[in-house]
């Protein structure tokens, strides 16, 4: 018996330490629940947030680092975030002053000032890609007190607020001695650019506890986060989740595995169309569908002829079947685009464009295009349009001054690359020989196409793409403005016109927005029936998430991997 009560006082200690593992596994487990596993297709590159400037970067990055003003969620109207109320703006010296509200880096010091005059002097004097466009046009930056900045501008510019003021800011504290070894450097800026930073000093709504090189990065709530409790746009700020687990996966065929394991809770990347079925059979997960802030476009180079001629330019945009890419191409998960600007840019958005060949049959695609060459001066050797006014497969199509039109190459992506543009150009080039136009569609590497079109501006027409367009459409002036025509520029088509560069001039300096708006919409008319690039699609952005572990994700222009999200998602339960 007493060897039964022995052994039996074993056996019991046994079953409590395995009932105990199990509570304080479960235990272990109900917390993790409050850490949301997010894959990615890549790791950061950096944490340096000047250097930042891969998706991959920025998705977290971003997590850190907080502008003065921000946009509301679904509206996108620009509010105060960091600062107190909307700048007060003197027109007579354009002088405007910031009011900051009461802040926290992360460590518990405030946030004043004279870090935002840092940041903002470090990316002048420094020239910072990607930042120093926003801040060239401020003439002097100053802190009045801890919570007052001036600015002073040499002319008023309408993106000082949707971009100078929505830049990030970092501690003066922590980057200090790193800007001061900086300029000592014979490169300052590739010096600055190449500091690793170890440890982020947060003011946002998370911060950085470790990067495991090739594997994941884990950040956790900021308990100093400002904005916790505020309610926006009819929502409470978070965040109310204890972290996130960024996890890397080098394919998407391992992360929506990893997804429908429950591995992560969200894959932070479009997701094609040929995995949606069986996503959407899964009764845990929720696929996700909204429109996409880009544009997919075809572009000449009209230096020279035939794209030289805005008639030319116009034919083909008749011949191109945009509907059919989309139906057919993109499988329906994309939108026809006739404008520079998404329509999910509601507000800067104009819908009242030209449609080119919206509605037409093939047939009547051709009779267009072949009417307006025609009354231009264009001829055949053997016209589309026969005597009976049928369509044929038309030859030898020859300039009003005699010329015939020589064959050209529209370079696409491989379709290794990007399948839906290759095809495009595949069907564009078609439909161009059937109206007796010498396409060629010609498949490239990006870094080639990139060469030829941007630097050397040795090509006839592309197929490329802007997949993340900003909300301010800024953009639309620099894609076009003939100051832009230069190597490297964002007007490699080499596209002038007088009253284009003049309005959009105007719209630069517009601080009053409902003014901006009306050149924008003017511009934005004007631009597609002048036809240097023929806007194609926009494809949706898909994405795919648990919704047995998380819910209340922002569901926006560009899907639900946003700054909103990661403040309103909570626990399912």
């Amino acid at each position: 018996m007493g060897i039964w009560q022995g052994s039996g006082r074993r056996y019991l200690l046994f079953f409590l330490l395995i009932l105990t593992t199990l509570f304080v596994g479960n235990s272990f487990a109900a917390s993790s629940e409050l850490v949301i596993n997010v894959g990615m297709k890549d790791e950061p590159k950096t944490l340096n947030p000047f250097k930042a400037s891969d998706s991959w970067s920025l998705k977290v990055v971003h997590r850190f680092y907080e502008p003065l003003y921000t946009r509301e969620p679904k509206t996108h109207k620009i509010i105060p975030w960091l600062a107190e109320g909307y700048p007060e703006y003197d027109e007579a010296t354009n002088t405007a002053i910031v009011r900051l509200k009461r802040t926290k880096w992360e460590d518990g010091s405030p946030l004043t000032a004279h870090d935002v005059v840092f940041t903002g002097r470090i990316i002048r004097e420094f020239r910072v890609p990607r930042y120093s466009y926003a801040w060239r046009f401020v003439k002097e930056i100053e802190a009045l007190d801890d919570y007052r900045v001036k600015f002073v501008l040499e002319r008023p510019m309408a993106i000082f607020m949707p971009r100078t003021l929505m830049t990030f800011f970092v501690q003066k504290k922590k980057w200090e001695p790193v800007v001061a070894e900086a300029r000592k450097a014979e490169n300052p800026l590739k010096h600055l650019l190449a500091h690793e930073v170890t440890k982020p000093v947060s003011c946002g709504a998370f911060k950085f506890v470790k990067w495991a090189r090739g594997a994941y990065v884990r950040i956790e709530r900021n308990e100093n986060f400002f904005a916790t409790g505020m309610e926006i746009g009819g929502r409470k700020v978070g965040p109310s989740i204890d972290g996130i687990l960024f996890k890397f996966y080098g394919s998407m065929d391992s992360a929506i595995l990893a997804l429908k394991k429950g591995d992560i809770d969200y894959y932070w990347s479009s997701i094609q169309a040929g995995y949606l079925k069986d996503l959407e059979a899964d009764k845990r997960i929720r696929v996700f569908k909204n429109q996409k802030s880009g544009v997919y476009y075809l572009a000449f180079n009209v230096r020279k002829p035939p794209f030289s001629d805005k008639v030319f330019r116009q034919a083909l945009a008749y011949l191109i079947d945009k509907d059919f890419i989309v139906t057919r191409v993109l499988q329906n998960e994309a939108q026809r685009m006739d404008n520079i600007i998404p329509p999910g840019n509601q507000f800067w958005h104009n819908p009242n464009t030209l449609k080119f060949g919206k509605g037409m049959t093939r047939q009547e695609r051709v009779k267009k295009a072949y009417e307006i060459l025609t009354a231009s001066g264009y001829t055949w050797g053997k016209p589309p349009i026969d005597a009976k006014g049928n369509v044929v497969r038309g030859e030898g199509l020859k300039m009003p001054d005699g010329q015939k039109v020589p064959s050209f190459d529209i370079l696409t992506p491989p379709a290794d690359y990007d399948p839906h543009r290759a095809m495009a150009g595949m069907l564009i080039h078609q439909w161009l020989l059937q109206a007796g136009i010498p396409a060629c569609c010609k498949p490239s590497s990006f870094g080639s196409i990139t060469q030829q079109v941007n630097v050397r501006r040795d090509f006839d027409a592309f197929i490329l793409g802007w997949g993340n367009l900003a909300i301010d459409p800024d953009y639309l002036r620099t894609f076009f403005h003939s100051k832009e025509d230069r190597p490297n520029g964002r007007n490699p088509m080499g596209y002038r016109n007088e009253w284009f560069d003049k309005v959009s001039d105007e719209s630069a300096a517009a601080m009053d927005e409902e003014k901006r708006r009306k050149l924008i919409l003017e511009m934005e008319k004007f631009i597609i029936e002048e036809a240097p690039y023929i806007p194609l699609y926009v494809p949706y952005e898909i994405e795919a998430a648990r919704i047995d572990r998380f819910v209340g994700w922002n569901e926006d222009l560009n899907g639900i991997g946003n700054h909103w999200s990661l403040l309103f998602i909570k626990p399912a339960r």
